[in-house]
């Protein structure tokens, strides 16, 4: 099983997940998965997204690809907001590690006063965003 770490009640991030995680995902509860991970990126053995979505939407989850390297530009912050907004909840988002869904997803709320808040969020999931607290 894939490690979920729960930032809210209504997202949590992991890292690469497989086919196989997928059923212990929808009986987690989660209603969406989100895949931040541009297929290939780790190589041939990485899994497809195409094939977690086929056994995400399988299962009767929602699957949405935004795929992208590096760190999250507007375009993905917007996007990911706009996901997070309309996709059924709660939310898994997954990449190589978590790091990059987790700081797509703190960037969603750049702007509204709550970095302090959504810094703790997400080292409550074990993940370090004090360098971009600045930017929230």
């Amino acid at each position: 099983m894939a490690d979920i770490r729960q930032v809210t009640d209504a997202f949590a991030v992991a890292a690469q997940l497989s086919e196989e995680d997928v059923a212990a995902i929808a009986a987690a509860g989660f209603k969406t998965i989100l895949c931040n991970r541009p297929d290939g990126e780790g190589g041939p053995m990485q899994p497809k997204s195409s094939a977690i979505r086929a056994k995400a939407e399988s299962l009767g989850l929602t699957f949405v690809a935004l795929p992208f390297s590096g760190a999250p530009t507007p375009e993905i912050v917007s996007q990911m907001a706009h996901v997070l907004n309309d996709a059924p909840q709660p939310v898994l988002a997954y990449c190589r590690t978590g790091t990059r869904s987790i700081t797509a997803w703190a960037l969603t709320h750049a702007g509204q006063g709550a970095g302090e808040e959504i810094v703790d969020a997400a080292a409550g999931a074990g993940y370090d965003l004090s360098n971009i607290e600045r930017l929230l």
